[in-house]
């Protein structure tokens, strides 16, 4: 006998909801919630293999300890044991910066990841925190920190009523919209386009966004940020900025961006100057406008400052907090909005990476670094000496994996949260493993905060947990009680602490609709079946819409959630400001002194002339980093690692299309098959993330039948954005040619002196 249950996709960002056909405890179809308040029946590829991810055979079911140098089934109560016996005495001889924590881009996909990292972090007292975010979206959060005080205040375009949507560095037919929580964002810019709107892409690939788009300029890589400040430029020139309220600055930036003109940056950008003029006047003429920028314009030299010179274009036109254009998405779970004020700012550099004394941001060090506080010593602190990686792979999300894979290999423990003996968790004393997503409940804390319409949803799971299992939410409570030296205490006592701790705090702040009421009174009226069900109600009550307790009778509540399975609209994206700013101001801080003092960095990219081949990245529907090609209704057919190469530049170099090619960067060599294609310009080529699944001691069948290559292995990691620590992953330079061709000395200058030149 079947039956139905509803799901949201925790695959990407998109968060849509799924209908899951189940059979038994097995889910045997998976298709579009056509009720879904948000994402009213979409679907793509990948929800629509849920049960296949679902049911992979090579997820572990049980822990694994190492024993006799060997990974083995264990008991959860002997991987437990084993975890504070390993972790707690590095703590005490070494310090809590001996022990580092890699938390991996799955984690803001699930619930758990949502809401213990943190008190693992704070529990563990230790700085030695590296995320996904360094290779992925840092820029953006230390922009928006400069900006707004608060490095979470992301505005995200308003995709149902733009009139203007320039996209640069983004390709959200493949990524399903990132930054910008947006199920069918295909159908969004097609919807657009049909109420007359347009659409411009700015991408040095032709990609099936760039194929839908009204205009598409394909900017030479790594020159976004001296493209958007030309923008900006002539907007001032041409008295063409109405800028949005509660700003300071303006004339600031105006003087700060004066010498990049159109003219002066077209070499680099490789776009004429007419063009960049006819980009800034068609963006201030539109009625409505947004520009959105992603990781294309993230991770390159000048991360921080594309990311910022999005946000001061969408400003500079009056864009910023208005509808159609970019504004701050207000989720269910917010905390309590405060009112209008300055607030304590935001600061980078609070501390420094020990070796290469790489600033912190948002509390993070690069992940580039990860290696380097591993095997190098130094007389400042001790290295990191045991690691916690939670749902993180960064043998093949971070620069030069070799290096890494040594490093981890030298340990004196490390414990993995993965459903996978992977690249990463191969390494590790003790791999816990969490169940599959069907036997999780979700609610979406990140992508909400994003979303492109106000909404809440959350599901239980819609397969019981299986026996021997545990939920993941008990598997982090209890990694934090086991490395804080509270190891055999009630993991309950995890959310508990963390309710005690919420409300304490809220029954203080007189903003707060709880202020002065008992704390523990307030407690005992929160419902749900489980500790984060409780917090989930929590949060829902003290948040923007909530009872506050019964203060708002109508408000939300986990029992009001429960009651509309489907989710409960909360409205379209509205002005905000000046309510999110945190900045010590209270206004846009325009130009924080960090960027002023990074401008002088860009204005040398002026005179740079890459005379080699670049490399980028690229996405693709069917795949989510490196945790989906263990599937293989996700892989095969053009969800392949391939060295997309432009024809002219196939000719130059005698490589044949389908041939292997050897690409060399200043990390090592990799060989992949040539994808000979115009869909990639001249001087440029490309390889996927995500892949090289070939090392030993993993268990990942079907991905190790087609492993691809690690494309982040043509870099040694030292090449990084110096305000956020963002790795550079595009527009790095390389060398290719064909696997049959011999070895002969790199060109001068070499890919290391380009590199270097760079910096």
């Amino acid at each position: 006998m079947s039956r139905t249950a509803l799901r949201i996709c925790p695959l990407c960002e998109a968060t849509c909801g799924l209908t899951l056909t189940i059979e038994g405890t097995r889910v045997t179809h998976a298709r579009g919630d056509r009720d879904d308040v948000f994402s009213k029946g979409f679907i793509c590829p990948k929800g629509a293999s849920f049960g296949a991810v679902d049911a992979d055979p090579d997820r572990l079911r049980t822990p694994l300890v190492r024993r006799d140098g060997e990974l083995r089934e264990a008991t959860w109560a002997e991987a437990f044991d084993a975890v504070a016996a390993g972790i707690r005495p590095v703590v005490e001889r070494y310090g809590p910066n001996s022990v580092g924590v890699v938390l991996g881009n799955p984690n803001v996909h699930t619930m758990a990841g949502a809401l213990y990292p943190a008190v693992l972090l704070a529990g563990l007292g230790t700085r030695s925190v590296f995320t996904a975010s360094t290779v992925d979206q840092m820029p953006k959060h230390v922009s928006s920190g400069l900006l707004y005080g608060d490095a979470n205040a992301i505005p995200v375009p308003d995709l149902d009523h733009t009139d203007h949507l320039l996209l640069i560095g983004a390709n959200p037919l493949e990524s399903n919209g990132s930054l910008c929580t947006a199920p069918d964002f295909p159908g969004k810019l097609k919807a657009l386009k049909a109420r007359g709107g347009t659409l411009v892409v700015i991408d040095p690939r032709r990609t099936r966004t760039a194929k839908l788009a009204d205009r598409h300029i394909a900017v030479r890589p790594g020159t976004d940020a001296l493209l958007l400040a030309a923008m900006a430029q002539v907007l001032f020139a041409e008295g063409l900025t109405q800028p949005t309220p509660h700003v300071r600055g303006v004339e600031d930036v105006a003087d700060a961006l004066r010498e990049f003109t159109p003219e002066a940056v077209a070499a680099a950008c490789d776009v004429e100057a007419g063009v960049i003029r006819t980009l800034a006047r068609e963006l201030a003429a539109a009625p409505t406008a947004a520009v959105y920028g992603r990781i294309g314009s993230c991770t390159v030299p000048h991360g921080t400052l594309a990311s910022w010179l999005v946000d001061v274009l969408n400003i500079l036109t009056g864009n910023l907090d208005r509808p159609g254009g970019a504004l701050f998405p207000q989720a269910a779970t917010d905390k309590t909005p405060r009112p209008a004020g300055p607030g304590r700012g935001f600061a980078l550099g609070r501390w420094h990476s020990r070796v290469s004394r790489h600033p912190e941001a948002k509390g993070e060090l690069p992940l580039s670094a990860l290696a380097e506080e591993i095997d190098t010593a130094t007389e400042e602190g001790e290295p990191v000496r045991a690691l916690l990686a939670v749902a993180a792979n960064p043998v093949l999300s971070a620069p030069d994996g070799d290096r890494l894979d040594k490093a981890l290999d030298s340990l004196d423990f490390m414990v993995s949260v993965d459903p996978y003996l992977n690249e990463t968790s191969r390494h590790a004393d003790v791999v816990l493993p969490p169940p599959p997503p069907s036997q999780s409940p979700h609610h979406d804390f990140a992508f909400n905060t994003l979303a492109v319409r106000n909404q809440v949803r959350y599901t239980r799971p819609a397969v019981p947990l299986e026996p021997g299992r545990m939920a993941e939410t008990e598997i982090l409570a209890r990694l934090i009680l086991a490395v804080t030296g509270m190891h055999g205490a009630d993991p309950a006592a995890v959310d508990q602490m963390v309710i005690d701790q919420t409300l304490g705090k809220a029954v203080k702040e007189p903003h707060s609709p709880v202020h002065g009421r008992d704390p523990r009174e307030l407690a005992a009226q929160l419902t749900g079946d489980t500790g984060p069900e409780r917090r989930l109600d929590m949060m829902l009550r003290l948040g923007p819409y909530g009872d506050g307790f019964g203060v708002r009778p109508d408000g939300l509540t986990l029992e009001q959630l429960l009651a509309h399975p489907h989710g409960i609209d909360l409205g379209p994206l509205r002005p905000r400001l000046p309510q999110p700013l945190k900045t010590r101001s209270g206004k846009v801080e325009l130009l924080p002194q960090p960027i002023a003092d990074d401008l002088p960095r860009l204005r040398r990219a002026l005179e740079e002339r890459p005379d080699g081949l670049v490399l980028v990245g690229r996405r693709h529907l069917r795949s989510n980093n490196s945790w989906m090609h263990n599937v293989p209704a996700l892989t095969g057919g053009s969800n392949r690692c391939t060295l997309h190469i432009h024809p002219e530049d196939a000719e130059r170099l005698g490589v044949r299309d389908g041939a292997p090619v050897r690409v060399k960067g200043a990390g090592g060599e990799v060989t992949a098959p040539a994808e000979v294609t115009e869909d990639v310009r001249r001087g440029v080529v490309s390889l996927p993330h995500g892949w090289g699944h070939d090392r030993p001691g993993t268990r990942l069948s079907h991905a190790a039948t087609d492993p691809g290559v690690n494309v982040n292995q043509l870099l040694d990691g030292r090449l990084l954005d110096p305000l956020s620590g963002n790795a550079v992953l595009n527009a790095v330079p390389v060398e290719v040619a064909p696997e049959t061709a011999p070895a002969t000395a790199p060109e001068s200058p070499s890919v290391t002196e380009k590199l270097t030149a760079l910096t």
